[in-house]
């Protein structure tokens, strides 16, 4: 003898579940709709209704007649608490004070590609001077130091930075002018 899928059910059997989610699933879905009027609030109720079922599962009553009655009675206690619960959720979300206004950080983002991009091209122009010439210039260009305390922090003479920092100069100039760009171009200060 077959043992019915309610008594299935009843058991606790995973199989039996799955049989009842298949036939009755689209069942419950389509009184959720119809109850809420919002598709993605009745993919919920299937997903809570199916969970209450199982839990419920023992307290079905034994017998032979469809479990789809059972399902959608669970179902319109799950909507009605969806619903419910969903009511006071806003009901408190009103009484928040309005949030801070979120800023637009597009201009922000632009501006740091723009930052990026040019730190990258003055990186790749860095690289082709030599390591005396690159850390003059980056220290009075970048940093905006004078030569004298460049002199001081490098351990080298005044004269040797500002002969430096003028083949730097003019290592930059070349570079930016084979590439087409106006002399004058570096990264901003926000770079340190």
């Amino acid at each position: 003898m077959e043992t019915s899928l309610r008594t299935r059910v009843r058991a606790g059997d995973p199989d039996a579940f799955g049989q009842l989610f298949g036939e009755c699933a689209s069942v419950v879905y389509r009184h959720a709709v119809r109850l809420t009027g919002d598709w993605g609030m009745a993919d919920d109720i299937v997903s809570l209704t199916f969970l209450e079922a199982w839990w419920l599962r023992e307290r079905l009553l034994p017998g032979d007649g469809g479990l789809r009655p059972w399902l959608l009675g669970i179902a319109t206690n799950v909507t009605r608490n969806t619903t419910r619960a969903a009511r006071r959720h806003q009901a408190a979300l009103a009484k928040l004070p309005p949030p801070d206004p979120v800023p637009d950080f597009a201009d922000e983002v632009t501006r740091r590609l723009a930052d990026t991009e040019e730190l990258a091209a003055a990186q790749k122009a860095l690289r082709t001077m030599r390591r005396g010439e690159r850390e003059v210039f980056t220290l009075c260009v970048w940093e905006g130091l004078d030569a004298a305390t460049v002199a001081e922090a490098l351990g080298v003479a005044t004269g040797t930075v500002r002969a430096r920092l003028s083949r730097a100069r003019k290592v930059l100039a070349a570079r930016q002018a084979a590439e087409g760009r106006p002399p004058g171009g570096r990264p901003s200060r926000s770079h340190r």
